[in-house]
């Protein structure tokens, strides 16, 4: 079983915490983890982008000139898509981008990232996590003990209003609870900061 420190919010060690095997002790398996990163992505995606056809576009009503005689091309209405003003031909319309994969693999992506944070050094945990009343002048405290200077997931075992009020002000702190882990966020943010709570709660639902 993998081994780190466990911090107190002074920056100081407290003791070590023995991490479970099936969870953040795999061989990463990238490919995986790019499929749960586009799944998420396309799932974000709003898809409200929408043109119009030639029959929703406004004008249009007569011919605009009779059909012989004239010299020129036959045109049936000025609304035609190769007319400027015209309608789209297979423009985009509202749709779901959003599909799932697996849910063997989106587990395997997610234990795949926690691996790599813990075997990459950029894994922190805390003994415990709390505020009496939200203070962001404490959380960049106690970043700064934990000479936390790059983009960090902050994640609880659960909702701690304190934590996320105090946190989610800071430029590049992602505060979150342990059942809202994913992989987006987990690559998005350098270092991944857990409480021991959090700890025990990621291994309870994902072991």
């Amino acid at each position: 079983m993998p081994k780190l420190a466990l911090y107190n919010m002074d920056g100081e060690t407290v003791g070590e915490i023995e991490l479970n095997d099936e969870i953040f002790g795999i061989q990463p398996n990238e490919a995986v983890v790019h499929e749960a990163v586009v799944m998420q992505l396309a799932c974000m995606r709003r898809g409200t982008s929408s043109t119009k056809t030639r029959a929703e576009v406004r004008g249009g009503g007569r011919k605009p000139w009779k059909q012989k005689g004239t010299g020129r091309a036959r045109a049936g209405t000025s609304r035609s898509p190769i007319w400027r003003s015209g309608g789209i031909v297979f423009g985009p319309k509202p749709r779901d981008y959003s599909y799932s994969i697996p849910k063997k693999k989106r587990r395997l992506a997610l234990k795949s990232v926690l691996s790599a944070k813990a075997s990459g050094g950029d894994l922190i945990v805390l003994d415990q996590l709390m505020f009496e009343q939200p203070k962001t002048k404490d959380m960049v405290k106690i970043l700064s003990n934990l000479n936390v200077e790059s983009k960090a997931t902050v994640v609880t075992a659960s909702k701690e209003d304190n934590v996320q009020e105090s946190a989610r002000n800071i430029p590049g702190i992602k505060p979150l609870a342990a059942d809202g882990i994913n992989v987006y966020d987990l690559l998005k943010y350098e270092k991944l900061i857990l409480t021991k709570d959090a700890v025990a709660r990621i291994e309870e639902v994902w072991g």
